[in-house]
């Protein structure tokens, strides 16, 4: 971990001072995209879809009782790769994020920090297991799709290559012409920390709140903030 100092107790200068390009998660970082369209009533829909379709089997117990929609579409992925029933639930999982975008959360000092972190002159990319049709509305929305299209790489029918696997981040980093070691990622959960590790990307945790930290810390992140404020300070004193 970078040393600490008195007016930058987290090596922030440091860490993103090497940082071209920075790779943001989007659910966490940008926005509580679930905020107002609970994430655990859409698992619980993608499994009575499901069973209404005589596949109550498909799914284990822990499955079935998942919190979330990702879990259980991953599980019906391994079991049928690349049936016309996995496209159909993933079809369903974006209609239904795409609701949950009209009534999503922005994350405390997302935006200014977004728009500042372009002003001086970074490239920012997203890196998600949500789709990239819903990522593209929010931003839309936010007026901030500019700050980072066309960069937006996001789930795909690939589903063995969401995060924790580094692809999507992989595939930002390629399109962008960029090294691992001149990148930053900001994400909220393990399988983040670890698909950046997998990339060889510098990692940021983001938390908001004790919980979400904790599982950050114990996964291996270094440096987990529970606001984006302080990056914004710091970037700001960059503007010229």
């Amino acid at each position: 971990m970078t040393i600490e100092t008195e007016n930058d107790p987290y090596g922030l200068r440091d860490l993103t001072g090497r940082a071209r390009v920075v790779l943001w998660d989007f659910d966490g970082p940008i926005c509580r995209l679930f905020a107002g369209h609970s994430a655990e009533q859409v698992a619980s829909g993608l499994v009575s879809w499901l069973e209404s379709r005589g596949l109550h089997g498909l799914l284990t117990e822990t499955e079935r009782e998942s919190l979330d929609p990702h879990v259980v579409l991953r599980a019906v992925d391994r079991r049928h790769p690349g049936s016309d029933l996995v496209a159909e639930l993933e079809e369903r999982l974006t209609q239904e994020e795409l609701r949950a975008a009209s009534s999503a959360w922005p994350t405390a000092y997302a935006d200014p920090l977004i728009r500042t972190w372009t002003a001086v002159g970074s490239r920012l990319a997203i890196t998600t297991n949500n789709s990239p049709r819903v990522v593209r509305k929010y931003l839309a929305g936010r007026g901030l799709a500019d700050c980072f299209a066309p960069h937006i790489y996001g789930r795909t029918q690939e589903l063995h290559h969401l995060k924790p696997h580094p692809h999507c981040l992989n595939r930002a980093l390629n399109a962008m012409g960029v090294a691992p070691g001149d990148a930053l990622m900001i994400g909220d959960t393990p399988s983040d920390r670890e698909a950046a590790e997998g990339a060889g990307v510098s990692f940021l945790g983001y938390a908001r709140n004790e919980r979400k930290a904790k599982l950050l810390k114990k996964a291996g992140a270094d440096v987990v903030l529970d606001s984006l404020e302080p990056l914004l300070r710091l970037l700001r004193l960059r503007r010229p």
